[in-house]
């Protein structure tokens, strides 16, 4: 079996729409994928709706966390060899949390999900305001077309950029010189140990996204991690592209010594990224414990018997 277990639609910063997804997944070889779009189950239906025979749905999402420093008791982590500093000039780090089979009517996941695509809506229009600011024609209206009718992300912002000739791609439009820093505003996020909580409440499974990928900026410290596994965590996106060989194989012996589990994914995006589909891939095993460690909503599969 191949397994991906990130990947991403228009119903948030992806370029496939979900259906077509569906195709494109099982023309990749793959046998299980998960959807999982930003903060939102909004491609859900359409996904299973689509999906081909010999091919099994996990709905998900990938939630957008933050870590303040502090463990899940209140206190602060020093972050040891990583160099975490304590004090007040601490600054929160954002991280994403991987969620699958949770219910998507469960109240308060549901609200929480809701408040960040609505968070995102209004930092997309601050950030055209900055855009525009510095003397470039772009318009909400641009941005809300790349989005079709999905949550909106920088993903949007940097199509725009790159079709008015700003950039000469979507990677360069997350340069310093522009959605990395210049224009660049903080989103709302939702504390890491609150959403994996939330993700169990709702009979969900939740795994940390891509937790060692130095590539993306600085990356939480080991005890963070361990604080985490006694918090529910379920496992670790080791086999991710963002990680170094060296990144992967420190994420593999740490979750040995946690007894997490380990999934590897392609975080696919479409156009917005080279990564193809099926880049990395779980273990059936793993994905096996997932179903069966889940409550909240059962995998789709095509036809009548579908959940």
């Amino acid at each position: 079996m191949r397994i991906d277990l990130h990947v991403h639609s228009t119903a948030s910063d992806g370029t496939v729409p979900p259906a077509a997804l569906m195709a494109e997944a099982r023309a990749a070889g793959l046998d299980v994928v998960a959807l999982t779009d930003h903060d939102t189950t909004s491609g859900w239906d359409a996904a299973t709706a689509a999906l081909p025979a010999g091919l099994t749905l996990v709905p998900g999402a990938e939630i957008s966390c933050v870590w303040d420093g502090g463990t899940s008791n209140g206190q602060w982590d020093d972050g040891g060899a990583s160099g975490w500093r304590d004090g007040p000039d601490r600054a929160a780090m954002e991280l994403h949390l991987l969620a699958y089979l949770f219910d998507p009517e469960h109240a308060e996941l549901a609200g929480v999900m809701a408040g960040l695509v609505e968070d995102r809506a209004h930092r997309g229009e601050r950030m055209v305001d900055l855009i525009r600011a510095d003397g470039v024609d772009i318009t909400w209206e641009q941005v809300l077309g790349y989005a079709a009718g999905g949550s909106v992300g920088r993903p949007h912002l940097a199509r725009a950029l790159v079709d008015l000739g700003v950039v000469g791609t979507v990677d360069e439009a997350f340069g310093a010189d522009y959605l990395g820093t210049r224009w660049q505003l903080p989103k709302a996020a939702v504390d890491v140990f609150e959403a994996v909580d939330l993700v169990r409440a709702a009979g969900g499974v939740p795994v940390f996204a891509h937790p060692r990928a130095s590539k993306r900026g600085r990356v939480v410290p080991d005890s963070m991690i361990v604080e985490l596994a006694a918090h529910g965590l379920f496992g670790l996106e080791a086999e991710h592209t963002d990680h170094t060989d060296a990144e992967r194989d420190e994420l593999l012996a740490l979750a040995h010594d946690l007894g997490l589990f380990v999934t590897g994914s392609s975080d696919y995006h479409g156009a917005n990224k080279t990564v193809r589909l099926g880049a990395r891939t779980t273990a059936p095993e793993v994905y096996e414990r997932i179903v069966a460690e889940s409550h909240g909503t059962p995998p789709r599969v095509s036809g009548p018997g579908r959940g």
